[in-house]
């Protein structure tokens, strides 16, 4: 049962001083204990806490037993006089392998365990019965009984470690979603900052690669501290500060108050690359921001959930490049994150970044609004303010904003007053149409008499970069230019290539003139500014037809220099292009192209040619090749798989049939690893048989508790790209039982809907989704169900047969 806003406005109104004192004992492997304290004063009447799925249950109200109808989500709490009230609530429930509640995890490396509750929305709730909503915050205290040898970490400071028996102080007032608790064997690397205790930890087989990287982690923490110390004149809010990388997140990282929980992908096992060390540094400085938005102001309810996402992705990625020393962190915003915020923005599920709260009716719905809106387009619409406003005027109200707000809650037009405050500016206006309005503008280079001129298609001010260039694509000169209404000339610039927004600052789709469009089209790798590169190398690829696509890369992917862009270039041509808009007969030709185009042997820069042989990796036939790379454990060139890049040669190695199940399993055991028992999963079901089909989904679908990872891993050997004829009968398998497996819960309806067939669809399987969905299908799946029909219906047309093995045959372009 999914919390509504009218349900959470009436408890808000009822409810006040809530606290919680909670006393976790994990030393059991089947099951938890899971015993609060919740004090409270009420108006007097009627209210619940909610609890999901306890096995046993004792309740008491003001020290007397309460017979309760718990319905296995809810604790009624009737008739209740006004004033104070003590309700203690202690249960027994069950880890989950799904990342929501108390989750537990066996390394397969040394059989050590590890627990953790990694909470968020509907979460807080499958951990300790608490009022589960964003404007109840409350301090929590935590007891932990766990194994005396284990390090248990939490929100708060520890009080004492006694004989297995963790305490921790009280928290300040946190939203009850934010609490975290974390317990096992960790290797630990502690210090202090400016009189901080901060930490990072990892698991104990991870100790070596966090010990490699320790000194860099430390360096980035230090660096975003002492930036949001000189920026926000509200002082760091908690007691301490530390980052732990979790086996087995949901998120890539969770703000948790003074204890952020770290998806492990942030810290590679093998080779580290640039595109690494600005990804961990931005999600490092992303999530620092959120301990002053989100943890010290929060939301009210879930419609400004943007409030913290957009404004600590836009955090993130300034931080990163500006400050934590990491340069290209804005390219691969611009190549990799931004195009699926436009994509986002066509389709039906489209929302103002700031909807309004009655468009998030309750919890389920929420879940939706963390997406490409939120923090792609929330994240340049960020930028664009601070462009537009200047960062002077939007620092000082923000500043505002927190100290007005500090440890409670906050709405959308409580930080524009606060902006109104600090500039002269319209802000009341700008944010009507920027942040109020779905969709987004188009900005187009046309010509007058010969002279360039910008012309805006839409309703939003725009501050941005423009750049010119000559025939041959040689800079000419670049400038700031405002656009709202009336048309823009660039006389100065006649005669030349112009890019607008060439520097990324606002949110808007580009459209060249004929002239610019095709010399970047034959020049567009030569650009010598990267982060300019980025922002066509998207344009280019999101309007070209698939045919224009293919060409585009097979022309400009080999002389691309960055490997950030090669990266991004490949990923869009594998998920938006081959995916969702070719037919199935144009695969295999498009895979050559692909192919072709990675396949450059004399490159000297190992992280770009290790992008090129990811994506060789995928679109390659040449099973002798991938063999060679595997048995060397290198490529051609002398460039060591790491783990993640042996598994994409085992993956495309079983799909094209040459590896049979005892090879996969040789493998696993040379891994080793978690990670490599999913890279097996894969594999395995990757092979081109129908029993390995077979198998795969029986596991996928039959097992009741499997982990979403293990379901995901199956999916992604499920749908082969190149065995189209073999699993189209699973396509309305899928159908047919995806909405049952999504009940299960949460982080399944998202694991379910990721699963979606990742082959070219035809029309009748088209259908069958979109008859699924007249039916009752959970919140989550069919977000996920209906944004596939978009991109896939909304696709471009098809290239021919005869155009895609031309440019299959065609060389690529050379240095």
């Amino acid at each position: 049962m999914s919390l509504t806003l009218d349900e959470a406005r009436r408890r808000a109104a009822l409810l006040s001083d809530v606290s919680y004192h909670l006393a976790l004992d994990v030393t059991s492997t089947d099951a938890f204990r899971s015993r609060v304290v919740v004090r409270f004063r009420t108006r007097g009447g009627d209210t619940f806490l909610e609890l999901r799925r306890a096995e046993s249950l004792a309740v008491t109200l003001d020290g007397t037993a309460l017979a309760t109808a718990y319905d296995g989500d809810r604790i009624p709490l009737e008739g209740l006089s006004p004033g104070a009230h003590e309700v203690v609530v202690d249960a027994r429930l069950r880890y989950v392998t799904d990342g929501e509640g108390l989750h537990s995890f066996v390394d397969p490396v040394d059989g050590e365990r590890y627990v953790g509750g990694y909470l968020g929305l509907d979460v807080t709730q499958r951990l300790f019965a608490c009022f589960d909503q964003l404007d109840l915050k409350a301090p929590i205290t935590l007891d932990v009984t766990a194994d005396p040898a284990w390090t248990v970490l939490s929100n708060a400071l520890p009080a004492s470690a006694d004989q297995g028996r963790f305490t921790f102080a009280a928290t300040p007032p946190i939203p009850c979603d934010q609490f975290v608790v974390v317990a096992g064997p960790y290797h630990s690397v502690q210090w202090e900052h400016r009189g901080l205790p901060m930490g990072w930890h990892a698991r104990r087989s991870l100790a070596a690669e966090l010990e490699r990287d320790a000194a860099e982690l430390r360096r980035v923490t230090g660096d975003c501290f002492d930036h949001y110390a000189e920026i926000f004149t509200e002082p760091f809010p908690f007691d301490s500060y530390d980052q732990v990388f979790v086996p087995e997140l949901n998120w890539g990282a969770m703000e948790c108050p003074g204890c952020v929980t770290v998806n492990e992908s942030l810290l590679p096992r093998h080779r580290v690359t640039d595109d690494d060390r600005r990804r961990r540094a931005m999600v490092i400085a992303h999530e620092m921001s959120h301990m002053w938005f989100a943890d010290l102001v929060s939301p009210v309810w879930w419609e400004d959930a943007w409030l913290n996402e957009s404004f600590a992705d836009y955090m993130g990625f300034q931080v990163a490049e500006t400050v934590a020393g990491y340069p290209g962190a804005r390219v691969s915003f611009e190549a990799a994150h931004k195009p699926g915020a436009f994509l986002a923005d066509r389709r039906r599920s489209t929302h103002p970044v700031a909807p309004a709260a009655e468009d998030v009716p309750d919890v389920d719905t929420g879940r939706t609004i963390f997406d490409e809106i939120s923090y792609g387009k929330g994240n340049a619409v960020v930028r664009q303010l601070v462009t537009w406003l200047g960062e002077p005027d939007f620092l000082a109200g923000v500043n505002t904003h927190l100290t007005r707000h500090r440890f409670a809650n906050a709405t959308l037009d409580d930080l524009l007053s606060a902006l109104v405050t600090a500039s002269p500016r319209d802000v009341r206006g700008w944010a009507g149409v920027w942040l109020r309005q779905p969709g987004h503008d188009t900005i187009r280079v046309t010509h007058r008499d010969g002279v360039p001129v910008l012309t805006r298609d839409g309703i939003r001010p725009h501050r941005f970069t423009v750049s010119a260039y000559s025939a041959s694509l040689e800079p000419a000169g670049s400038r700031l230019v405002d656009l709202a209404g009336e048309p823009v000339a660039l006389p100065e610039w006649a005669g030349l290539v112009v890019v607008p927004n060439s520097h990324g600052e606002t949110f808007a789709r580009i459209e060249l003139d004929p002239y610019s469009h095709d010399a970047v089209a034959n020049g567009l790798a030569g650009l010598p500014d990267p982060l300019v590169r980025a922002v066509l190398w998207a344009t280019m690829l999101d309007q070209a037809s698939p045919a224009a696509h293919l060409d585009v890369l097979a022309r400009q992917l080999p002389r691309e220099s960055s490997p950030t862009l090669v990266a991004a270039a490949l990923d869009h041509t594998r998920n938006a292009l081959v995916r969702r808009v070719l037919s199935p007969s144009a695969v295999p030709a498009a895979l050559e192209v692909v192919a072709a185009a990675c396949a450059h042997t004399g490159d000297t820069d190992e992280q770009r040619a290790v992008a090129l042989a990811r994506g060789l990796a995928w679109a390659t036939t040449d099973t002798a090749l991938l063999r060679r790379w595997l048995d060397a454990g290198a490529t051609d060139q002398g460039w060591t798989l790491d783990p993640g890049l042996r598994w994409a040669v085992v993956h495309r190695l079983a799909e094209l049939g040459g590896l049979d199940a005892r090879q996969i399993e040789a493998q696993r055991r040379h891994d080793g690893t978690a990670a490599g028992e999913l890279g097996a999963l894969t594999a395995l079901a990757a092979r081109p048989t129908a029993a390995a089909k077979s198998a795969a989904w029986a596991e996928m679908t039959g097992d009741p508790d499997i982990s979403v990872r293990r379901f995901g891993a199956l999916a992604a050997g499920l749908w082969s790209l190149s065995q189209r004829e073999l699993v189209a009968p699973y396509v309305a398998a899928y159908v047919a039982v995806a909405p049952s497996l999504a009940r299960r819960g949460h982080a399944v309806a998202a694991a379910v809907g990721r699963a979606f067939p990742a082959v070219p669809l035809t029309d009748q399987e088209l259908a069958l989704v979109r008859d699924a969905l007249r039916d009752d299908v959970p919140t989550v799946l069919r977000r996920f169900w209906e944004d596939e029909l978009d991109d896939r219906t909304a696709a471009p047309t098809t290239p021919s047969t005869t155009d895609l093995a031309d440019m299959a045959a065609r060389k690529p372009a050379p240095w």
